[in-house]
């Protein structure tokens, strides 16, 4: 599998999408709906109503990337916190993953005192 790079932000469009709309549709989503600039380095993440289908918009500085996972037999976790939730790299690949991000929690803070 391919990876993204650490410093691309991640942007969740809430609210499904049709799966027919392509590129051209997609941007004008991220300009009027996220009202974000499509040509900034980022990923942005959209899914459709049944959510077993995911598409990723990203600008690399000569076009624009659309990639789609399709799940077979499972659905994925929307995050249902913001109008517009960011996510980083990691998570992202998290979600592509069908993890439930909802459900993840992180690990307590442990101080680690030295005894004499």
């Amino acid at each position: 599998m391919f990876r993204f790079d650490a410093g691309l932000k991640v942007y969740l469009h809430r609210e499904p999408v049709d799966g027919r709309k392509a590129i051209n549709g997609l941007v004008v989503l991220v300009e009027q709906a996220l009202c974000l600039n499509p040509f900034e380095p980022a990923i942005y993440v959209f899914r459709n109503r049944r959510r077993d289908r995911i598409k990723l918009l990203l600008w690399d500085r000569t076009g624009f990337w659309l990639m789609i996972k399709r799940l077979e037999a499972d659905r994925f976790c929307w995050p249902k916190d913001a109008a517009v939730v960011t996510l980083t790299v990691e998570q992202l690949h998290g979600l592509l993953a069908g993890i439930d991000l909802a459900a993840m929690q992180p690990h307590p803070v442990r101080i680690y005192t030295k005894t004499s």
